[in-house]
């Protein structure tokens, strides 16, 4: 009588853990070759190289190169593939903000978050910058990841004007484009780039700037 096999039961969370890692390296992978070779210097073979799996597994996890690339600047900007799965609203330094009652400190805690983002995302983000200078598709990219970080300072800002912490004469879409343009790649590779500022001294400088422009003058 032959033995009966029973079958393997199907382990959904080492499946999810498996991808998960698969996906962590697809990320670590590209995020190396874009910071040395730029956007188009980079081909999906090369990342499947240097990741150790299969193109098609790249296609798979990620639809096309941009949104790769794009998910590369999410993972920069949050501080690791593991810190951009989880929600904005529930990182430890967004956290830290939201439950901040000071708005001046509030705004402290704000610009003390973008010498980091710009010190991981912008070695990506200039090599994209000068690509999509002659590269339409590659300048829709840039307009996307720019309305991304819009509408992520545009909470911010929209915060402190549900708190009542703007200053009478600042609306919170003025709020927001202030905060849209101090906190910019641009003035970050001016001053700390050309200029030599260090990363204390411009990020000091950002939030005595913010609060000034933003905040009520007796605040």
């Amino acid at each position: 009588m032959s033995k009966v096999v029973k079958p393997r039961k199907y382990d959904s969370r080492r499946r999810q853990q498996q991808a998960k890692a698969t996906r962590a390296d697809i990320l670590e992978a590209a995020g190396v070759l874009f910071r040395k070779s730029g956007y188009e210097g980079v081909s999906m073979a090369s990342i499947a190289t240097q990741a150790d799996v299969a193109v098609e597994t790249i296609y798979r996890v990620f639809g096309t190169k941009a949104a790769l690339f794009t998910a590369v600047v999410e993972a920069a900007v949050a501080g690791g593939a593991a810190r951009a799965e989880t929600p904005v609203e529930l990182r430890p330094a967004i956290q830290a903000i939201v439950e901040e009652p000071d708005p001046r400190r509030q705004v402290a805690l704000y610009a003390a978050t973008q010498p980091g983002i710009h010190r991981r995302s912008g070695p990506l983000l200039r090599a994209l910058s000068a690509a999509a200078v002659s590269d339409r598709d590659l300048a829709k990219l840039w307009a996307t990841i720019e309305d991304a970080r819009l509408a992520g300072q545009a909470r911010f800002a929209g915060m402190l004007a549900e708190r009542g912490a703007l200053r009478a004469e600042v609306d919170a879409e003025e709020a927001r484009d202030l905060v849209w343009t101090l906190c910019s790649l641009a003035i970050y590779d001016a001053l700390v780039g050309a200029r030599g500022w260090t990363e204390e001294r411009y990020r000091d400088w950002l939030a005595e700037v913010l609060v000034r422009e933003l905040l009520p003058s007796n605040w």
